[in-house]
């Protein structure tokens, strides 16, 4: 991934307390549903739109029969909002990666459960065959694709997180010359902040004040009181941060593409074309349809919206 997996617990935690309120559908099916005091731009009701996809009988009846029959097994590391997380029951998966997850299987006629698993599992476990997929923000990468085959669903990177309205006037990587910026202590906001900050001073302008915490929490603190003027983070993340802290009156984020960006694939074994070419045929249609574009535009990412479900396309 784009960053340590730690960083992404200790973001979850920051987060917790702006999900509570919130629930999933009733049985866990067809997107999720907003409870009484749900913050309306963190969790959104996407039921209508999962629900309204329609089976495709060919690519249905181009599944591995084990499919057609048991349904599509999932995992996924549940704690990064907004990609998948559980709502406020503990227990109901939530998230655009999920609300994808389930059109995707819509479109296949096929069912979708989700399993829980430490991210280090997740490749082991599809190799094995103890799973079929796997969706859980990972990066489609050269050294993953000599291990699985991915079908990329989402374009992620690094995003400049500012304060409401912008006060310090930052637009891009360039105008952070001379400003104080807070990224998490060994990932690779931090290496790309102090890469900018030589940047700066090559070409003559000041340098950047790069503070490296443990936690997204303290730099929201920070970024919040002004003693940074950015935030460095992952671009899901980010706009979810956004959105739900002080129901979205704190922070904002630099509109743009992802800095240093790369896909998300959805793992599959690589023994499995069958089931890989399923699932990029059932993407592309729902790219082509809208039904994507719909999924994430309500969880407010579709600044990583992808055109075409590429193949291993990761570098």
């Amino acid at each position: 991934m784009s960053r340590c997996r730690a960083a992404q617990a200790v973001l979850l935690a920051s987060l917790a307390v702006l999900v509570t309120a919130c629930g999933g559908g009733p049985d866990g099916a067809g997107g999720t549903s907003q409870a009484a005091g749900a913050p309306a731009s963190g969790i959104p009701d996407t039921a209508a739109i999962v629900q309204g996809v329609q089976k495709d009988a060919q690519l249905n009846a181009a599944l591995p029969d084990n499919v057609k029959s048991a349904g599509l097994h999932l995992a996924s590391n549940l704690q990064s909002a907004p990609n998948n997380f559980y709502a406020a029951d503990g227990k109901t998966p939530i998230g655009y990666e999920v609300d994808l997850a389930k059109a995707i299987a819509a479109k296949l006629g096929v069912t979708v459960t989700h399993q829980d698993m430490a991210f280090g599992s997740l490749i082991t476990s599809l190799q094995s065959g103890r799973i079929d997929l796997t969706m859980a923000g990972m990066n489609d990468t050269k050294a993953r694709q000599a291990q699985i085959d991915f079908v990329d669903y989402f374009t992620s990177g690094i995003t400049i997180m500012i304060r409401k309205g912008n006060p310090d006037g930052i637009t891009g990587p360039d105008t952070l010359c001379g400003k104080s910026v807070a990224v998490v202590q060994g990932t690779s906001h931090q290496k790309f902040a102090e890469a900018q900050s030589t940047k700066c001073t090559q070409a003559g302008k000041p340098a950047l004040t790069v503070t490296a915490t443990d936690s997204d929490n303290q730099n929201q603190n920070q970024l919040r009181t002004g003693r940074v003027a950015a935030i460095l983070n992952d671009l899901p993340s980010a706009v979810y941060i956004s959105r739900t802290a002080g129901d979205g009156k704190f922070f904002e984020v630099v509109p743009g593409e992802p800095i240093e960006g790369g896909p998300y694939g959805i793992g599959v074994n690589k023994t499995n074309t069958p089931l890989r070419d399923s699932v990029q045929k059932a993407l592309q249609a729902l790219i082509a349809d809208g039904t994507y574009g719909k999924i994430l535009q309500a969880w407010g990412v579709e600044q990583g919206a992808i055109k075409e479900a590429a193949v291993n396309g990761g570098s």
